[in-house]
């Protein structure tokens, strides 16, 4: 830093001068001028000095200034462009959502257009598969019915008039279909309460509003409505036919049904007894071979069991390709009537089945 001493010591000298001391003391005072000029000298350097070194700060600030300007202005583009680009990004994703968006939209509503177009077509394309099945298959189509209303479809099988009517929904939306089916199927007695009109009716819906339908089947006291899809309409209608191969019942006298119905029965009967029959004597024979391990002796019935591993029973064997005709089986039980007889077991039929029908065989 500047040193200004000498420069003060002078001031303070000058100050109380006196004559006396310009006369005789002035060797001093010249002293003290140039050591104060010497001091102003030295001072004039170091300001000098300092100056340069306020001007040199002064630079690096203005440069210092200068780049951090530089810099503020780069960060500040850099900031710029990178909100411009996440501006850009930002937009492109917009853009690319209300794209999506708007793709998702036209798709649904090109389906819905689909679906409505489908289910406006859906009576006529129920009407040109009936068409084509009953036209396959031989079945009477129906043009116009002999009854009152108009059904969709009606074909004529086994003599009665099963119809098919073709349901849809009136709108995309499915909520309200299962109500509408149930509302349709009430209303079906119009065609069921008709002379000759099968009181099995078919509702045939698409395929596409199957999941939105909770009840398939709606009884009535007096009818029965089934709901179907278009696909299961060949198989329904098939089934339906086959009726026509049992029609032939029809033809026969009711003393011939009832004559098939006795043999029938006897059958049935007669085949549930001959398997109560075999199981009881079945749990005798079990209960018997028990009582022979456990009652007889250790070596009579070692010897029972070695008798018993030598013997080996064949039943004859089933061919199929030969029939069993009554007479064979016949003379079979007469010889075993006969063998019976000559070892003193009497057999009579009616009396032994008398006792197997009073026994309980449980």
């Amino acid at each position: 830093m500047p040193n200004f001493d000498h420069l003060k010591l002078l001031v303070a000298t000058l100050k109380h001068i006196t004559l006396i001391d310009r006369i005789f003391r002035w060797k001093k005072i010249n002293s003290l001028l140039i050591d104060a000029a010497g001091n102003l000298a030295a001072n004039e350097i170091t300001i000098a000095q300092q100056q340069a070194k306020i001007n040199f700060l002064s630079n690096q600030l203005q440069l210092i200034e200068q780049e951090s300007d530089l810099l503020e202005e780069d960060r500040k583009q850099k900031t710029e462009a990178a909100l411009d680009s996440l501006q850009k990004i930002e937009d492109r994703i917009r853009a690319e959502r209300a794209d999506e968006i708007e793709k998702r939209s036209n798709a649904e509503l090109q389906r819905i257009a689909s679906l409505k177009q489908t289910w406006i077509n859906h009576e006529n394309t129920v009407k040109g598969m009936v068409r084509s099945i009953a036209q396959q298959h031989t079945i009477d189509y129906i043009e116009k019915v002999p009854f009152k209303g108009t059904p969709d479809n009606t074909l004529l099988i086994c003599e009665e008039y099963v119809v098919f009517d073709a349901k849809s929904p009136g709108t995309d939306d499915l909520k309200n279909f299962p109500n509408y089916t149930r509302e349709q199927a009430e209303r079906a007695q119009k065609y069921a309460k008709q002379q000759d009109v099968k009181t099995d009716i078919f509702f045939v819906v698409p395929s596409n509003t199957l999941e939105s339908l909770r009840h398939f089947v709606y009884k009535f006291p007096d009818y029965t409505v089934y709901i179907i899809s278009i696909d299961a309409l060949e198989p329904v209608i098939l089934n339906l036919k086959r009726i026509e191969e049992y029609e032939f019942a029809k033809e026969l006298t009711p003393e011939d049904r009832n004559n098939i119905c006795r043999v029938l029965g006897r059958f049935a009967h007669l085949s549930k007894r001959r398997i109560q029959i075999d199981s009881f004597f079945a749990r005798q024979f079990i209960e018997l071979a028990y009582k022979t391990e456990a009652s007889l002796p250790p070596d009579i019935l070692e010897m029972v069991m070695e008798f018993e591993r030598s013997e080996k029973l064949n039943p004859p064997q089933e061919k199929r390709t030969k029939a069993i005709p009554l007479s064979e089986l016949e003379k079979e039980s007469g010889q075993v009537k006969h063998d019976a007889g000559a070892r003193g077991i009497i057999m009579e039929d009616n009396s032994l089945a008398d006792k197997l029908n009073e026994h309980p065989l449980y």
